[in-house]
């Protein structure tokens, strides 16, 4: 039975936080099978929308990689990268609709398998939405104490 490889991916800042207009930098690396059997690896720097309604993905960098590009044809070694990150839309938490931002990194096998692995991130600085109820609980909590 294969193994599927492992897809190591590694951002520059352990908190995982961006503001817009910082630079990302980030690297991937691929483990656990033969170069030779990597056709291409697609890394992209993307947000999507979760929630109700209909959902949203954009790409704000891609890069497609083939073996043909490198001199030694192993795709599977560590690779960096980096980005300037946009102004908008920032990462945000809310009741109704999630935007996210991550880093993806699919691998395209020779026999035409695909694997994906993906590292969320955050864009901004806005706090998750909380809920009117829970805010009401939390204020007669803090009126109860005093």
């Amino acid at each position: 039975m294969n193994l599927p490889p492992k897809i190591e991916i590694k951002l520059d800042r352990p908190s995982r936080a961006y503001l817009p207009d910082e630079e990302l930098i980030a690297s991937f690396e691929i483990s656990g099978i033969s170069p030779a059997d990597v056709q291409a690896i697609e890394a992209s720097v993307l947000w999507y929308t979760e929630g109700t309604g209909e959902e949203d993905l954009a790409m704000h960098d891609f890069r497609r990689l083939l073996p043909i590009d490198r001199n030694d044809a192993d795709l599977t070694k560590r690779r960096r990268f980096q980005t300037r990150l946009p102004r908008s839309p920032l990462s945000y938490q809310g009741l109704i609709v999630k935007i996210r931002w991550a880093i993806r990194v699919r691998v395209f096998m020779q026999q035409g398998k695909e694997f994906m692995e993906e590292v969320p991130f955050r864009l901004g600085e806005l706090e998750p939405v909380v809920p009117m109820a829970a805010k009401a609980r939390s204020r007669k909590r803090a009126d109860d104490a005093a």
